[in-house]
């Protein structure tokens, strides 16, 4: 998909614009369970920010791991940009969250480590969006956790290696979490009692 969305990109660039500045536009990104999900939405409610999580663009509803075209998600994504001044997207598609990252005011990193991302994995919320039923997503869990244990050894769009460039290129206010204790309780979000793990926090670069 990456090279699609840069190719969508470029075809619609100059329509609009989505910087505001001043405007609190917030990018989380991470591994599958980092706790991105519940980070964003606590940070949404806090700050009156519009909330957008990426599997409910780039997934067929009702279908099992089937992406929708590239050209609708891409429609999606700059439609919420459009529509919301202040927002808040979170996901782990490196294509997306590069393509996003333009006009964030603040990139958030979390990288708690792998077994804090299989541990939050093991009762993962139903994500309807993406599965018919919470059968249906049980019946898919192992494969996850077999992805998700991956994300330092991958190089694809949402890989480790794919969130650390776009994280390292970034230039703007940025910040890389790697206690979910930590960055839970800094941003008053209640840590999940499945991933309270150890290890160390980054700040501001």
């Amino acid at each position: 998909m990456k090279s699609e969305v840069k190719a969508t990109l470029a075809a619609t660039s100059g329509r609009s614009s989505w910087i505001s500045l001043g405007v609190m536009k917030i990018l989380v990104f991470g591994n599958s369970g980092s706790g991105k999900s519940a980070y964003a939405r606590a940070l949404a409610a806090q700050e009156g920010l519009a909330h957008l999580d990426l599997d409910s663009i780039v997934w067929e509803p009702g279908e099992i791991a089937v992406q929708r075209p590239t050209e609708s998600v891409i429609a999606d994504l700059r439609s919420f940009m459009d529509s919301h001044p202040a927002w808040v997207i979170e996901g782990c598609y490196g294509d997306l969250v590069q393509a996003a990252s333009a006009y964030c005011t603040l990139m958030v990193f979390l990288n708690p480590g792998v077994e804090a991302c299989l541990a939050n994995n093991a009762v993962p919320p139903w994500e309807p969006y993406k599965y018919a039923s919470p059968e249906d997503q049980d019946a898919m869990l192992s494969k996850l956790q077999e992805w998700v244990a991956g994300y330092y050894e991958r190089d694809d769009a949402w890989s480790y290696q794919t969130h650390r460039e776009i994280f390292d290129a970034f230039s703007g206010a940025k910040v890389e979490h790697r206690d979910v204790g930590v960055y839970a309780a800094q941003e008053q979000i209640p840590a999940d009692r499945h991933t309270r793990a150890s290890g160390r926090q980054r700040g501001m670069r």
